[in-house]
């Protein structure tokens, strides 16, 4: 799950509450059980249960993050997550394919906000989290994707601009963001996991996917470590 502090516009003013404005880095440092000690537990759902959640939604969706590097690989890692993604304009769609069974969360750098019925999506929150109720775990997170005129838009490069079927591909009815674009994503995070879904993916990617990675990071990070893994 992305790093936020709680926040409800229904809590007590600021002057009564505890501080809730703590750095994200510190936050980012958290470890799975230091995290959930903070926010509450985790139950991500698969890819599959995900599928069977989504059905019907009147949306395109699909599955980021390291569960996309293991269907298009086979190597099997620990998830502490699940990353699903639509674009931003279907966020009405999703709040109200979910809202009956689940309370939405809004988490941003700025905390988590209770999207209860007829609460606003904050404009800096890209990142809606699930959970059943608050004695509930966490079930998913979904990352709001940006579009032009209906094709995908990369959140890394606004200059990247495709259809969505040209960075996805489908398998058991599940789609899966693309292992390059994936990383993409990856290269800021410095985390030992990354560099697994690297090595993992590296050596099934095309010469166009290795070459739009290599270029990402050239531009981008220059001074990544993947730049002399990429070439």
């Amino acid at each position: 799950m992305p790093t936020s502090q709680p926040h409800d516009a229904d809590a007590p003013d600021a002057d009564d509450a505890p501080d809730a404005t703590a750095p994200a880095a510190d936050e980012a440092r958290m470890s799975e059980e230091e995290f959930q000690r903070v926010y509450g537990p985790l139950d991500p759902l698969t890819p599959e249960e995900a599928r069977d959640l989504l059905a019907g939604m009147d949306a395109p969706w699909w599955v980021a993050g390291g569960w996309a590097i293991e269907a298009w690989t086979g190597v099997h890692r620990h998830h502490e997550d699940i990353d699903l993604s639509v674009f931003r304009r279907d966020l009405p769609v999703l709040r109200e394919h979910l809202g009956a069974r689940f309370h939405l969360w809004s988490a941003s750098d700025a905390g988590l906000l209770h999207l209860a019925a007829g609460r606003a999506m904050p404009e800096d929150s890209g990142q809606v989290w699930f959970r059943e109720h608050a004695l509930a775990p966490w079930r998913g997170e979904v990352l709001l994707n940006a579009d032009l005129d209906g094709r995908w838009q990369s959140k890394r490069d606004a200059s990247l601009v495709v259809p969505l079927e040209e960075v996805t591909w489908v398998r058991d009815g599940i789609r899966y963001l693309r292992p390059e674009h994936v990383l993409v994503h990856k290269v800021a995070s410095g985390r030992p996991k990354d560099d697994a879904d690297l090595e993992a993916a590296l050596p099934l990617l095309d010469d166009a996917a290795r070459d739009l990675l290599a270029r990402f990071v050239a531009e981008h990070a220059p001074d990544h470590p993947w730049r002399a893994r990429l070439g």
